[in-house]
């Protein structure tokens, strides 16, 4: 027991401390730009036919590489008792493959830090972003693209049972990949590593502060932070006075401080929360299988690009990449491009003196096992802008500047999607915001959500990634 309060102490300080003696919060983005420019960017859209490696197989009904590996554009046929449309057949990204999302961190002075690199991705929206230590798919890191090894991977594939942190098996996107996840990992060193050209070591406090600014921070990165617990309140002793006088300040991030930390004043018991998951994983079905890419309904497949024929949700185009710094430089790869952006939000409300978070249980097509725990409004690619039947939705969107506590544009991973960014927002609900709500919404203290994602496949990746954005100081 002793070292895990140990490890959730050593997390607290660093989310708390946002000086680093390595590098200011604001010259990280001066340093962002230099990487910027010491790199050759160039994606172009091309044809599927001049797709290397790649082919539109008839035969196997999808769009694969040659050789077997990375992932594949299939069909699916998904039918559902929940939400207004029943059934529909779409195209969805298949990676069975585990990839790694880690990152490393050390002491310094008794602080812990977090070695982050800059990196692009194709898809990016401008281009590096500060992801993880080691962002690699099985086929990346087993060189199936015969390119170098990913840096830093020895330190993941050998670590200690002491060295490992959090470990977890976390989601992707469940509308756009099908049972996909990523092992989430942070190591901790003790002993002298070199810097990489591209890397950097930040605080947590600094990642955090980071996440209030459009695309900086990358989807991983966002959802390995997120599985950070922290000391309880009842040990926040061992911190220091300082943390503890901060539980009564006023602020809302104190007020989240008191949510991730408090065990007791909640709305409802961890039981109770796993009873309303379990009642609705028995009442909502899903139903997929495997079609041909070529027989998905609405869907039309021509030279360049496979879109829908009402032209919305996404597209799936056909890319050269050329980037000068990766572990190869050039390749072809398809790619998801969204019609519009999209919207995830929280609403949150005191209750009990604990801010809570409203829930709700979201059936996606690509979700291991049916529901997975979702913001309180999710809509992909804009279709919420013409629509009255998402619940929360016009709440959201008519809050007051005073119930906006965080307000930015957020990157989905840019290895699978093109410029795709959501709007991510956290909206305090006013005094009169009922705690009644529907069958599939419930309210959980931040502390719950964050002992959730010890598990695999409870809180999807829109949560995790507005969770990873709330700030303490």
């Amino acid at each position: 027991m002793e070292k895990i309060e140990s490890i959730e102490t050593s997390f607290l300080k660093s989310a708390l401390t946002e000086e680093n003696p390595f590098i200011k919060t604001e010259d990280i983005i001066k340093w962002l730009e230099i990487r910027n420019k010491e790199v050759t960017v160039n994606v172009k859209k091309v044809t599927f036919n001049e797709l290397e490696n790649w082919k539109l197989n008839r035969t196997a009904g999808k769009l694969k590489h040659s050789s077997g590996s990375f992932f594949s554009i299939d069909g699916l046929k998904v039918k559902t008792n929940i939400g207004k449309v029943r059934q529909w057949e779409q195209p969805i990204i298949n990676q069975p493959e585990i990839g790694y999302l880690g990152i490393i961190t050390k002491e310094f002075n008794g602080l812990l830090y977090f070695l982050l690199q800059a990196k692009i991705e194709p898809g990016n929206v401008n281009n590096v972003q500060l992801s993880p230590t080691l962002q690699a798919t099985k086929s990346n890191y087993t060189l199936v693209h015969k390119g170098k090894k990913p840096l830093y991977l020895e330190y993941f594939q050998n670590a200690k049972k002491e060295e490992i942190l959090i470990d977890q098996l976390q989601s992707e996107q469940g509308a756009r990949f099908l049972r996909k996840r990523n092992r989430n990992i942070i190591i901790k060193i003790e002993e002298e590593i070199e810097v990489q050209e591209n890397f950097i070591w930040l605080t947590l406090a600094q990642i955090k502060k980071l996440i209030l600014l459009d695309n900086l921070i990358n989807m991983d990165t966002r959802t390995v932070i997120s599985g950070i617990t922290f000391q309880s309140s009842e040990g926040c002793l061992s911190v220091g006075q300082e943390v503890n006088s901060m539980l009564f300040k006023d602020s809302f991030e104190a007020k989240m401080l008191l949510s991730i930390l408090h065990t007791k004043l909640s709305l409802y018991t961890f039981e109770e929360i796993i009873g309303w998951l379990t009642f609705l994983k028995c009442k909502y079905e899903l139903e997929t299988r495997p079609i041909s890419i070529f027989e998905t309904k609405n869907w039309l497949i021509k030279d360049n690009e496979i879109y829908h024929a009402e032209n919305k949700y996404f597209k799936v185009i056909a890319a050269q990449v050329e980037i000068t710094n990766r572990e190869i430089s050039s390749w072809y790869q398809p790619l998801i491009e969204p019609i519009e952006e999209g919207l995830v939000a929280f609403v949150v409300k005191e209750i009990k003196g604990v801010y809570h978070f409203l829930v709700q249980a979201k059936v996606e097509c690509g979700n291991f096992d049916t529901i997975e725990m979702a913001p309180t409004v999710q809509c992909i690619t804009g279709s919420y802008k013409n629509s009255k039947e998402v619940p929360f939705l016009n709440y959201v969107l008519s809050a007051s500047k005073e119930q906006i506590k965080f307000d930015t544009l957020q990157s989905e991973e840019g290895g699978r999607f093109y410029q795709e960014q959501n709007r991510s927002i956290i909206i305090e609900a006013d005094k009169d915001f009922s705690e009644q709500v529907p069958e599939n919404y419930i309210w959980l203290t931040l502390n719950q959500l964050t002992t959730f994602l010890k598990f695999n496949n409870f809180l999807n990746i829109q949560s995790r990634s507005l969770i990873s954005a709330i700030n303490f100081i």
